[in-house]
């Protein structure tokens, strides 16, 4: 095989390979904001980012009730693919948020509820570390495929 058709191959597959992860991360993003909304409710999502003791009343409701909607936005344009550098963008700033409060808790020996799903189970702080590492893993290679694509 010549090898500029592998080439030609190599690059199809990681654009494929890239467009599952968005559309599945976007997904992801819109069903955890969605959780946060409409099945555990904004009262419980209150409850849990004052657990965090980052921030006191009304901050945390503030926050509560800002946040979910940021996910699913964020969620729906990764998943549309409309901005795609923004929303990526956004995605890891929200990663980057969640894994500052994970980081507040954990440093303060915090025994608390996420608040992620809407759960009540204890933070496990070292599968949060291998969660946030996977999500910067995939933002980096979705933003990696972004910057190649636009030399094309």
């Amino acid at each position: 095989m010549p090898q500029a058709q592998a080439m030609e191959k190599r690059r199809d597959y990681l654009t494929l390979l890239a467009l599952r992860l968005r559309v599945g991360l976007g997904l992801w993003f819109v069903w955890s904001g969605y959780q946060l909304v409409f099945i555990s409710g904004l009262t419980h999502f209150t409850q849990a980012v004052g657990n965090y003791k980052m921030v006191g009343a009304p901050w945390d409701a503030v926050i509560a009730y800002i946040l979910p909607w940021m996910q699913i936005v964020t969620g729906a344009c990764l998943a549309l693919g409309r901005p795609r550098r923004g929303a990526i963008l956004a995605g890891c700033g929200l990663v980057t948020t969640f894994a500052v409060a994970i980081g507040w808790a954990w440093y303060h020996k915090l025994n608390i509820a996420c608040g992620c799903h809407g759960g009540d189970e204890p933070i496990q702080y070292w599968w949060k570390v291998l969660e946030f590492y996977v999500y910067y893993e995939a933002f980096v290679f979705l933003w990696w495929i972004e910057a190649r694509s636009s030399k094309l």
